[in-house]
Protein backbone atom coordinates (compact mmCIF):
# COMPACT_ATOMS: atom_id res chain seq x y z
CA UNK A 1 0.00 0.00 0.00
CA UNK A 2 1.37 3.29 -0.57
CA UNK A 3 0.48 7.07 1.02
CA UNK A 4 0.79 10.06 -0.20
CA UNK A 5 0.57 13.27 2.22
CA UNK A 6 0.16 16.66 1.00
CA UNK A 7 0.80 20.09 2.95
CA UNK A 8 1.32 23.47 2.42
CA UNK A 9 -2.07 24.23 1.15
CA UNK A 10 -3.98 27.67 2.46
CA UNK A 11 -5.13 30.97 2.40
CA UNK A 12 -3.43 33.55 -0.16
CA UNK A 13 -4.21 37.12 -1.50
CA UNK A 14 -4.40 37.29 -5.62
CA UNK A 15 -1.00 37.41 -6.88
CA UNK A 16 0.32 36.01 -3.76
CA UNK A 17 2.31 32.11 -3.95
CA UNK A 18 2.48 28.80 -2.57
CA UNK A 19 4.04 25.84 -2.37
CA UNK A 20 2.48 22.51 -1.82
CA UNK A 21 4.23 19.48 -1.20
CA UNK A 22 3.62 15.72 -1.33
CA UNK A 23 5.67 12.83 -0.09
CA UNK A 24 4.88 8.98 -0.94
CA UNK A 25 5.44 6.82 1.53
CA UNK A 26 5.02 2.56 1.47
CA UNK A 27 6.30 -0.36 -0.74
CA UNK A 28 7.61 1.90 -3.62
CA UNK A 29 10.22 0.71 -6.34
CA UNK A 30 9.31 3.74 -8.61
CA UNK A 31 7.32 6.52 -9.30
CA UNK A 32 6.71 6.96 -12.86
CA UNK A 33 4.60 9.80 -13.18
CA UNK A 34 3.52 11.98 -10.46
CA UNK A 35 1.84 15.52 -10.02
CA UNK A 36 -0.88 17.27 -9.17
CA UNK A 37 -4.58 17.76 -9.95
CA UNK A 38 -7.95 19.97 -8.87
CA UNK A 39 -11.13 19.93 -8.33
CA UNK A 40 -13.60 22.96 -7.47
CA UNK A 41 -17.21 23.16 -6.17
CA UNK A 42 -19.45 21.90 -8.79
CA UNK A 43 -16.30 20.42 -11.36
CA UNK A 44 -14.85 17.81 -12.51
CA UNK A 45 -11.05 17.55 -11.51
CA UNK A 46 -8.42 18.07 -13.56
CA UNK A 47 -5.20 18.21 -14.41
CA UNK A 48 -2.85 20.70 -13.21
CA UNK A 49 0.65 19.63 -13.84
CA UNK A 50 2.69 16.08 -13.83
CA UNK A 51 6.20 15.51 -14.41
CA UNK A 52 7.85 11.72 -14.93
CA UNK A 53 10.09 10.64 -13.40
CA UNK A 54 13.22 11.54 -15.99
CA UNK A 55 11.83 14.95 -15.90
CA UNK A 56 9.12 15.58 -18.54
CA UNK A 57 6.64 18.02 -17.32
CA UNK A 58 2.74 18.67 -18.70
CA UNK A 59 1.42 21.39 -17.48
CA UNK A 60 -1.97 22.36 -17.74
CA UNK A 61 -2.61 25.78 -20.48
CA UNK A 62 -4.36 27.71 -17.69
CA UNK A 63 -1.10 27.75 -15.26
CA UNK A 64 1.86 27.67 -18.21
CA UNK A 65 4.34 30.62 -16.87
CA UNK A 66 3.00 30.60 -13.64
CA UNK A 67 2.72 26.91 -11.84
CA UNK A 68 6.07 24.57 -11.80
CA UNK A 69 6.03 21.28 -10.92
CA UNK A 70 8.96 19.71 -9.96
CA UNK A 71 9.82 16.22 -7.81
CA UNK A 72 12.85 14.81 -5.71
CA UNK A 73 12.76 11.01 -7.14
CA UNK A 74 14.91 10.35 -4.12
CA UNK A 75 12.73 11.21 -1.43
CA UNK A 76 9.41 10.26 -3.19
CA UNK A 77 8.17 13.75 -3.23
CA UNK A 78 6.78 16.27 -5.60
CA UNK A 79 6.11 20.26 -5.26
CA UNK A 80 4.20 22.51 -7.25
CA UNK A 81 5.34 26.49 -6.78
CA UNK A 82 2.29 28.39 -7.60
CA UNK A 83 2.78 32.12 -8.28
CA UNK A 84 0.77 34.81 -9.24
CA UNK A 85 -1.92 32.93 -8.49
CA UNK A 86 -5.46 34.13 -9.17
CA UNK A 87 -9.18 33.93 -7.49
CA UNK A 88 -9.85 31.03 -9.90
CA UNK A 89 -7.38 29.00 -8.52
CA UNK A 90 -9.70 28.33 -5.48
CA UNK A 91 -9.86 24.83 -5.38
CA UNK A 92 -8.93 21.33 -3.44
CA UNK A 93 -5.21 20.51 -4.80
CA UNK A 94 -5.25 16.59 -5.35
CA UNK A 95 -1.36 14.86 -5.54
CA UNK A 96 -1.75 11.94 -7.66
CA UNK A 97 1.09 9.49 -8.34
CA UNK A 98 1.74 6.43 -10.81
CA UNK A 99 3.54 3.79 -8.72
CA UNK A 100 5.60 1.01 -9.31
CA UNK A 101 5.82 -1.51 -6.27
CA UNK A 102 8.34 -3.74 -4.97
CA UNK A 103 6.81 -6.76 -5.30
CA UNK A 104 5.22 -6.13 -8.78
CA UNK A 105 7.19 -3.79 -10.70
CA UNK A 106 5.48 -4.84 -14.42
CA UNK A 107 2.27 -3.43 -12.92
CA UNK A 108 1.65 0.54 -11.83
CA UNK A 109 -1.05 1.55 -9.29
CA UNK A 110 -2.38 4.80 -8.83
CA UNK A 111 -3.27 6.77 -5.67
CA UNK A 112 -4.52 10.03 -4.65
CA UNK A 113 -4.05 12.32 -1.76
CA UNK A 114 -6.22 13.32 0.63
CA UNK A 115 -6.15 16.90 -0.80
CA UNK A 116 -5.34 20.58 0.25
CA UNK A 117 -7.20 23.27 0.12
CA UNK A 118 -6.09 26.37 -1.54
CA UNK A 119 -8.07 29.39 -1.63
CA UNK A 120 -7.10 32.96 -3.07
CA UNK A 121 -8.75 35.65 -1.67
CA UNK A 122 -8.66 38.95 -0.40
Amino acid sequence: QVQLVESGGGLVQPGGSLRLSCAASGSIFDIPTMGWYRQAPGKERELVAIMTIDGTTNHADSVKGRFAVSRDNAKNMVYLQMNSLKPENTSVYYCNARVRMRTTVLSTYIYWGQGTQVTVSS
